[in-house]
C-alpha cells in the first residue's frame, strides 16, 4: 500500500502534517500545543462515580435486605449473579445463611430478608463493596473489612445470632472441602497431560490473553488481570515470559510446586478456551475462577446450544462434574459451536460496568426490528441505485451493476463511499442513535495486491490512516457537548480514530501465524454482534464520549480467498435515554450485512484491476459534514492510496441533509 505523501509528494511536508492536529478543529495547527484541554474529565468520572452513588443509595436503604439488592446489582447496571459469582467462599457462604443467596437464587437476588437475631448478637459482621465493585463480607475471625480491602464508603454492620454462627460453620466446610477437591482433580488432570501437555496448554493461554480484551478473574482473593490493576497476567503492560506474568512463571516449574490458584486457573482457562475459542474468557470476567463456576457456565450453554439445535444433542457434565467431564462437555459445545451459529444467531450481551459478557441466542426477527429494517430499507433506496423490500434482499439495481461501486457518484469519489455513508446516516435517524459509525479499509487493492504478492509482514506495518471509519451523529446530539457543532466533529472525529485504530487491530489476527505477525499487536477479530450496557465506566474515550448503549455488528469479507473477520461493522450509539434491545441488534446485523455484502463486490473489482479507493472520511470531511462549514485551516490530509487513485476526498453534503 502506498504511504501517505503530500500533494507536492514532498515526504518532509508529509512528515510536518504529522506533527499536526487531526482534530477537525484545530486542523493545522500544532498537536498537543493548547495551554490546557477543552474538556477536563471530572475526577468521580465513570467507575469511580457509579461506585460512590451505588454505597451511597445502599448506606441509606430501609434495611440490609435492601441495601444488599442495591449492592449486588450496582443499582441496575449488571445482573446479580455477575456478582455473585464473584463472591469468596467465606462471603458466599454468609450471604448464604444470612439472605439465603446461593448462585442459583432467582437471578442471584436474596429470596428473603436479612435474618436479624432476636436477641444479643453473637458476631457482628459486615457488608462492604470495593473500589473495583466487588461485594466483600466480613466474617468470623477475619479482620475488618477496611483493614483487608480498598473500600468505596464504610460499611454495614450486620448482627449474626448463633444459629448463623453454626450453619455458617457448616457451609464454609462444604465449600471449602468442594474447592480442594476440585484443586486435586485439576491438579490430577495436569499430571496426566505430562510437561509437553502442560507446556502446551500455557502456550496457548499465553497467546489467548494476548488476542482478547483485558480481563480481570479471581480465585479467593488473588487477582489475575491484565487491566490496570497491578499486571499479572500477559497484555499490554506484561510481555510474554515476562517473569510477572503467572503463565511465564509456571513453564518449566515442577507441577508439584504449582499453587493450587495456579492450578485451577490454567485448567478453567483451557476449558473456556476449548468451549468457544478466546472470546469465552471474557464471559467469566470479574468472577471466582473455580470448576463449579465454570461448569454453571458451561451447563446454561449447553442449554442454550441444545434448544438451538432441537434436541439433546449435547449431553450434561452432570452434577458435580469433575475435570474429566467437564472437558468432555467443553469439547462437545466447541464442536457444536459453528452449527448452533448457522442455525440461529448468537451474540453477547455485556455488561460495561463490570466488563462481563455473556453469550445469548437471539429470539427470530420480530415487528421491531422489521420496522428497523423498513426504514433504512426506504432511505438506502431513495438515496442509491438499489432494489429489495428488505435489508436481507437490498442488492444493486440492475442499471447501475457492481462497477457503480468503484465510480463517483453525487459528491463522492466512489460508490461504495455513498453505500457506506447513507447507510450510516439511515441508521442514525433509525435506531434513535446519537452516532453511528462503519469502518473498512482505505485500498482494497493495495491488500489485494499484498496478499497476491503473500507480503503478510508488509501488511502489518500499515498504520491507521490505511482504514477508514464514517462517523454520522444526530444533530440533536450536540446536547450531550455544549450544544457546540465543533465538539460534536471532534467527538465524531475520536470515535473515527478508535475504530481506525480497531480496523488496524483485527487485521493482522487474519493473517498466517508469521513471526512478524505475532510481534504485531493484535485482537483476534470478533464474528458475532454484541450489545452492551452502560459502556461509558472504565474505557477513557467512552467516559469522554459519552458512550453509555451500543450495538456492534462486525462482518467477514473474503479477499483472495481468504476470510478477513471483523474487516468490517457497523455500531450504534446512545449516550443515554433506554439500552438497545436484542430486536434492534438483530435490525442493525443485517444493516451491517448491506455494508459488508457491497464491500463484498468491491473485492470483486479491484482482484478484477479496479484501482479505486476511500477516499472520504478524513477529519476535514467529519467537519465538514457535521458543522456544515469549510474545515478551519484545512490542507488537504494525506491518506492511503494506490498510484493510480489521487488523495483526498470530495465534499460530502452535511448531516441530516437530504439527498
Amino acid at each position: 500500500m502506498t504511504r501517505p505523501m503530500d500533494r507536492d509528494g514532498s515526504r518532509r511536508a508529509a512528515n510536518s502534517r504529522k506533527r499536526q492536529s487531526r482534530r477537525p478543529s484545530r486542523l493545522g495547527l500544532a498537536a498537543g500545543a493548547t495551554p490546557k484541554p477543552d474538556r477536563v474529565r471530572e475526577e468521580d468520572a465513570g467507575f469511580p462515580g457509579l461506585l460512590a452513588r451505588v454505597w451511597g443509595k445502599a448506606s441509606a436503604a430501609a434495611g440490609t435486605r435492601a441495601a444488599l439488592d442495591i449492592l449486588l446489582t450496582l443499582d441496575g447496571h449488571v445482573p446479580a449473579e455477575v456478582q455473585t459469582s464473584a463472591l469468596r467462599i467465606a462471603d458466599a457462604a454468609a450471604l448464604k445463611v444470612l439472605a439465603g443467596l446461593t448462585a442459583d437464587t432467582d437471578a442471584g437476588v436474596p429470596s428473603g430478608p436479612v435474618a436479624e437475631p432476636a436477641g444479643r448478637a453473637a458476631f457482628l459482621g459486615e457488608i462492604g463493596l470495593t473500589t473495583s465493585g466487588r461485594v466483600v463480607v466480613r466474617v468470623p475471625s477475619q479482620p475488618p473489612l477496611a483493614k483487608q480491602h480498598t473500600l468505596v464508603g464504610g460499611v454495614l454492620r450486620v448482627p449474626w445470632a448463633p444459629r448463623h454462627l453454626e450453619d455458617y460453620r457448616r457451609e464454609v466446610e462444604r465449600a471449602r472441602e468442594r474447592f480442594q477437591r476440585d484443586a486435586d482433580d485439576s491438579r490430577r488432570w495436569l499430571a496426566e497431560q505430562g510437561p509437553e501437555g502442560r507446556a502446551a496448554l500455557l502456550e496457548q493461554l499465553t497467546e489467548g490473553a494476548r488476542r482478547t480484551a483485558p480481563f480481570m478473574l479471581y480465585i479467593e482473593d488473588k487477582q489475575y488481570t491484565n487491566f490496570r490493576d497491578t499486571n499479572t497476567v500477559v497484555g499490554k503492560t506484561l510481555w510474554p515470559g515476562h517473569p510477572d506474568c503467572v503463565f511465564g512463571s509456571l513453564s518449566g516449574l515442577p507441577l508439584e510446586l504449582w499453587s493450587d490458584h495456579d492450578v485451577l486457573l490454567v485448567v478453567c482457562i483451557g476449558l473456556l478456551i476449548r468451549s468457544a475459542g478466546y472470546g469465552r474468557i471474557e464471559e467469566v470476567n470479574g468472577s471466582q475462577l473455580t470448576p463449579e463456576n465454570v461448569g454453571r457456565l458451561l451447563e446454561q450453554t449447553r442449554r442454550n446450544y441444545n434448544g438451538a439445535l432441537g434436541g439433546e444433542r449435547i449431553a450434561a457434565a452432570g452434577p458435580d462434574a469433575g475435570v474429566d467431564a467437564l472437558t468432555a462437555l467443553a469439547t462437545e459445545l466447541g464442536a457444536h459451536r459453528p452449527e448452533v451459529a448457522r442455525t440461529v444467531q448468537l451474540y453477547r450481551e455485556i455488561h460495561g460496568t463490570l466488563i462481563h459478557k455473556v453469550e445469548k441466542v437471539a429470539a427470530p426477527y420480530g415487528e421491531v426490528a422489521a420496522d428497523r429494517d423498513r426504514q433504512v430499507t426506504e432511505h438506502l433506496r431513495a438515496t442509491l441505485p438499489v432494489t429489495g423490500d428488505r435489508l436481507a434482499g437490498l442488492r444493486l439495481a440492475d442499471d447501475a451493476g457492481p462497477s457503480w461501486l468503484a465510480r463517483p457518484y453525487g459528491e463522492f469519489g466512489t460508490g461504495l463511499e455513498a453505500v457506506v455513508y447513507e447507510t450510516v446516516a439511515a441508521t442514525t435517524a433509525a435506531f434513535g442513535a446519537d452516532f453511528s459509525m462503519s469502518r473498512g479499509i482505505r485500498s482494497l487493492p493495495g491488500l489485494v495486491r499484498a496478499l497476491r504478492a503473500e507480503s503478510w509482514d508488509e501488511i502489518t506495518t500499515w498504520g491507521i490512516t490505511d482504514f477508514f471509519c464514517c462517523v454520522v451523529p444526530a444533530p440533536e446530539a450536540r446536547r450531550h457537548f455544549g450544544d457546540s457543532p465543533a465538539t460534536l466533529a471532534d467527538t465524531a472525529w475520536a470515535m473515527s480514530s478508535r475504530m481506525q485504530y480497531n480496523s488496524w487491530h483485527f487485521i493482522a489476527g487474519n493473517l498466517p501465524r508469521t513471526e512478524k505477525v505475532l510481534e504485531r499487536d493484535h485482537f483476534v477479530p470478533p464474528t458475532i454482534p454484541d450489545i452492551a450496557h452502560f459502556s461509558d465506566q472504565h474505557h477513557h474515550g467512552h467516559v469522554n464520549n459519552m458512550v453509555r448503549f451500543t450495538i456492534r455488528s462486525p462482518h467477514t469479507v473474503w479477499v483472495c480467498d481468504r476470510p478477513f473477520d471483523g474487516f468490517v461493522d457497523l455500531r450504534i450509539v446512545r449516550a443515554d435515554g433506554e439500552p438497545y434491545t436484542e430486536q434492534e441488534m438483530l435490525a442493525a446485523h443485517q444493516v451491517a450485512a448491506f455494508v459488508a455484502r457491497m464491500t463484498q463486490q468491491a473485492v470483486v473489482l479491484a482482484e478484477q484491476g479496479e484501482q479505486a479507493a476511500v477516499t472520504a472520511f478524513d477529519s476535514a470531511w467529519h467537519w465538514r459534514t457535521i458543522t456544515g462549514t469549510p474545515a478551519p485551516d484545512a490542507a488537504p490530509q494525506p491518506v492511503a492510496a494506490t498510484p493510480a487513485q489521487p488523495v483526498g476526498s470530495p465534499a460530502a453534503r452535511p448531516v441530516g441533509r437530504a439527498a
